[in-house]
């Protein structure tokens, strides 16, 4: 049964681990849960990242052997709901750590918070408004 404790993990590939890496950690402040540490033929590279203890987290992927081209579309939205007014030396961080502010496909978005593409071009919404269900 699917719960709120529930585990879940998004996969990702990424064209450059150390890249995503230094966006979803030392921009956005997000923990390295794991990561391999070694090349091992016919095995992908990967990268965790999240908050420790979530229920939740990022598994970044590099296959050197066949690499994946990151495909994200302007609705593949990784959005957190921060509660407060986007902190603009947050989206400085993410500016320095290869994000780019984007205008949202949904003007929704831009209305309640600010949308930055990581290294790869998945988009991340830090959203300025609560989320409750």
């Amino acid at each position: 049964m699917i719960d709120s404790t529930t585990r879940i993990r998004v996969a990702r590939p990424s064209r450059d681990l150390a890249a995503a890496e230094r966006f979803y950690v030392d921009g956005l402040g997000l923990d390295v849960l794991w990561r391999s540490t070694e090349r091992v033929a016919g095995e992908h590279d990967l990268l965790m990242v999240g908050p420790p203890g979530a229920a939740w987290h990022f598994e970044l992927t590099l296959d050197p052997e066949r690499p994946l081209e990151p495909t994200p579309t302007v609705d593949d939205l990784f959005v957190v709901y921060l509660g407060a007014p986007v902190d603009q030396a947050l989206v400085d961080r993410l500016e320095a750590n290869r994000g780019t502010r984007v205008p949202a496909h949904n003007p929704y978005w831009d209305r309640y918070g600010v949308t930055v593409a990581d290294p790869d071009g998945y988009l991340l919404v830090l959203c300025s408004r609560n989320w409750t269900v």
